[in-house]
């Protein structure tokens, strides 16, 4: 089995510093549905590894939630693309949970669901908490420049080894 873990805000839809709190802020970036439809056609499983403090700030609750991502599975569903699994973190930072990136909570947690080892697996971001959390388990990060990407790349300090892509389209293209 290939499995790749995306990040959700800014990987596969456009992010907002606001958070997206419903159905309606949430807006795909043109080419991330498609390029998930062309891993899942070369074989790929895909998960998404999100932070959602939206949730811990009272921003939004669990129906929310889910109705953002059914938004999100629909969709993908028009573009004959497929969503596994999504893992998220609903803790705000000053909470010191295990699951919230750059912690590996998450990708723990998919691990022991799909039974694998992550070495190697592609996880793909757009800021450095989620190549943190990617490089930690020895999966293979990936910057995507949509959504923080461009300051992401800026600041600098990416894990070794971190390879960057204009989007998920562009990095779906280089795997398949």
């Amino acid at each position: 089995m290939q499995l790749i873990i995306l990040d959700r805000d800014g990987v596969i839809n456009f992010d907002s510093d606001q958070f997206i709190k419903n159905p309606e802020e949430w807006k795909p970036i043109p080419g991330s549905l498609e390029a998930i439809a062309r891993l899942n056609q070369a074989g790929y499983r895909a998960v998404v590894a999100t932070n959602q403090s939206g949730i811990g700030r009272g921003l939004f609750d669990m129906p929310m939630l889910n109705a953002i991502h059914d938004k999100m599975h629909k969709a993908c569903a028009l573009v004959g693309a497929r969503i596994d699994a999504v893992f998220y973190c609903p803790h705000t930072a000053d909470s010191h949970c295990l699951c919230r990136k750059p912690k590996t909570g998450m990708l723990e947690e998919i691990a022991a669901r799909y039974n694998i080892g992550l070495a190697g697996v592609p996880s793909v971001g757009d800021s450095l908490r989620d190549l943190q959390s990617a490089a930690t388990m020895g999966a293979q990060p990936y910057l995507v420049l949509t959504g923080k990407g461009f300051k992401t790349q800026a600041a600098g300090g990416l894990p070794e080894g971190t390879q960057v892509f204009a989007s998920l389209s562009a990095l779906a293209a280089e795997l398949v």
